[in-house]
């Protein structure tokens, strides 16, 4: 329950930088010539194609989490998440300037280019369309999300994790769509900051889980050798 809580949390606080960092993309969408129901079921299909782009990060990333878990490294895996996201939190410039100078800017650039093609366009599939692409772009607040999903060890937690998270981007990133300057700078800067907090203790949550402390729900104690449910099941 505490990771359904978290995915939608990190997606509402994360949503005001998803404003200055996709807002330029959703003031765009081409939804100009639609009007009353068609305007907001054009604005849905969109954010709709956002969140499935991210359900399938999060099987991806859900399955690899599931393999470590299944292989008894789980705890280890829990230890690394937290140390990745402490550090993320602690240097984000450093860590930002060698996302921006990673190699696959060429796959980014084709996405970019796909993108302005389908803004030419005027069509509900199109603004889907736009959705699916847009979850492909770089962002640091969806590849926090994706270490979540890595985290809950499982390929339909990791999707509903991914879902959750693009979900709790909607109220804001759907207004921005609506009215241009739905919130003051101000405001939105002072909630944004409350992002580093919340992956910060997300981090130390990891970690404690990982430390098998023997502390209920935080950081319950896993023998070494215990029998996990998947496989007791799977040897009777």
């Amino acid at each position: 329950m505490e990771w359904i809580i978290a995915a939608l949390t990190m997606g509402f606080l994360g949503s005001f930088h998803c404003v200055g960092m996709c807002g330029p993309i959703a003031l765009a969408l081409p939804v100009g010539h639609f009007s009353g129901s068609s305007k907001i079921a054009a604005i849905l299909l969109y954010n709709i194609g956002r969140i499935i782009t991210y359900a399938a990060f999060g099987v991806l990333f859900g399955l690899i989490g599931q393999s470590f878990a299944l292989a008894g490294f789980q705890q280890i895996m829990s230890l690394v998440i937290g140390c990745i996201l402490l550090i993320v939190v602690l240097f984000p410039y450093s860590w930002s300037q060698k996302m921006r100078i990673a190699k696959w800017n060429g796959l980014v650039n084709k996405v970019k280019m796909k993108l302005g093609l389908l803004f030419k366009q005027r069509s509900f599939s199109t603004l889907f369309s736009i959705g699916l692409l847009n979850g492909l772009l770089p962002c640091g607040l969806v590849y926090i999300a994706i270490a979540g999903s890595i985290a809950v060890a499982d390929t339909a937690k990791g999707a509903l994790f991914m879902a959750l998270f693009g979900a709790g981007t909607i109220p804001a990133m759907f207004t921005i769509t609506i009215v241009k300057d739905f919130i003051s700078l101000n405001v939105r800067n002072k909630i944004q900051k409350a992002v580093p907090v919340f992956v910060g203790v997300m981090a130390l949550l990891l970690i404690l889980r990982g430390l098998n402390l023997g502390i209920p729900y935080i950081s319950p104690k896993v023998q070494k050798g215990e029998c996990t449910k998947m496989s007791c099941c799977a040897k009777k």
